[in-house]
Formats: C-alpha cells, structure tokens, sequence
C-alpha cells in the first residue's frame, strides 16, 4: 500500500535529488497533460516531451516528416511552424504520429521529474484509471502529485487536478496525506461541482479565453472520460494500460 501522498505546488519547488523511488505524477491542467491524455487517446503513437523549441527542432531531425507532429506553445502562443497544443484541435493531425511536445510549464515539468521511479501525466480527463493504474502497481511508496504551475506562479488549476486525483485513489484507499495534499483535496471537494468554472477564473483560463480559447476550458474539464495512462518510458510517453494489456 502506498505510504504517503504529497503535492508539489510548482514544478520549481520539486526537488530532483529526493525523487528516488517515489512514483510522480505531472498535472498541467490548462494544456500540457491534458494535451498529452486526448492525443494518445485519439491515435498518436507516444509523445516526447521536450524543454524548448530548439529541442523539438533537433530531435526532429531523427524522424521523417511523415512520423511526426510538432506541437508547442512558449508564454501562451504558439511557436512558429507548430501546431497549437490544444487538446481538442489536433486529432486530425497526430493519426500514427510520434507527437513531440514543447510547452512552457507542462513538458519541463515532466522532464524535471524524470528522476522519480515511475512519471505519470494525468490531467481531469483521465485520472480515474491512472490512479487505478498506480494502485495496483505500487507497493510502499510515496506519491508526489506535481504541480507544473505557470513560469514559476502556482497555478489554481493544477491544485484542483490534484484533489482530484486524491478523491480518485481515496476511493479505492486509505493512505498518508500530507497537508499540502491535504489542501489540496478540501479545495476540490469544495468546488467539486464547478470544474468549468474553476479552471476558466484561473490566470491561465482568463489567458486562453483571452486567447479565443474557451472551447479548450470546456474540453479539458471533462472528468475521467479517457481510458489512457500516459506514463514516461525511457523518455517518451507511452499508454501504459495498452503497453500493460500486451505484456
């Protein structure tokens, strides 16, 4: 059984030396993870989370145009030649693609936990079945639930995907919270009902609707309606409950 959960409020305050056989899991509610779940759900191949822009331009390089989709925004807009990270727009383009992914906050977030034994991204349309997933392949360890937050800030919307990410494993368990989980979870059992809402007063909400982006809010306030695990194999996110089922 899992010892404890605890919630790192900001990808800045994750530290990598303490990761060692912990399992995180990365929240970018508004776009990264939910970005990542609904691709992976719709037919990519796997993504590969990068830190920048010259990133996913070199590793481009290894590929042929054909095998990949490049996808990724900095400060809010997207980059030059990419496609927009937008979770509900792209299923056209990503059919049996390798989707590489660079964001401001989510991918640098996955990348910077890359330490830990196990990295999961989940997003509110996909954390019942990650937590199942972590449930039944966890024994003894502690959680970290990774907030990416946005250049630094703490990010209203991630804190509301990690309480619900609590309820989901509180479900099916009991275990250690620590108070910043525990915050966590009162703050999204409070406006549990209100998931629109929440994510559209957040900074990055009001920035995205701003943006002309209100259908995306909508899109990614959907609760667990995906079947996808994403989970961060030798550097690239796989579905781990498909990679599971053909073991």
């Amino acid at each position: 059984m899992i010892n404890k959960v605890h919630v790192v409020l900001k990808k800045e305050e994750l530290q990598e030396e303490k990761l060692d056989g912990k399992t995180a899991v990365v929240f970018d509610i508004l776009l990264a993870t939910s970005t990542i779940t609904a691709v992976l759900q719709e037919g990519a191949k796997a993504v590969i989370p990068v830190m920048d822009e010259a990133e996913a331009r070199e590793l481009a390089k290894q590929f042929s145009p054909e095998e990949i989709a490049l996808v990724g925004e900095y400060g809010g807009k997207t980059i030059e030649g990419f496609l927009d990270p937008n979770p509900s727009s792209l299923k056209e383009f990503i059919q049996n693609k390798t989707v590489i992914l660079s964001t401001t906050n989510g991918t640098v977030a996955i990348r910077k936990a890359s330490e830990a034994k196990k990295v999961y991204a989940a997003s509110l349309l996909n954390s019942e079945v990650v937590a199942e997933m972590i449930l039944r392949n966890n024994e003894n360890e502690t959680i970290l639930l990774v907030c990416s937050g946005s250049s630094g800030q703490f990010c209203l919307e991630d804190l509301y995907g990690a309480g619900y990410f609590l309820q989901c494993l509180l479900n099916r368990a009991a275990f250690t919270l620590t108070d910043a989980a525990r915050a966590a979870l009162l703050f999204y059992q409070s406006y549990k009902d209100e998931a629109v809402q929440i994510l559209g007063q957040s900074a990055v909400g009001q920035m995205l609707m701003q943006y002309g982006f209100d259908e995306e809010v909508g899109f990614v306030s959907r609760k667990s309606v995906y079947s996808i695990v994403p989970q961060v194999v030798d550097g690239t996110i796989i579905n781990e409950e498909e990679n599971t089922c053909l073991k």
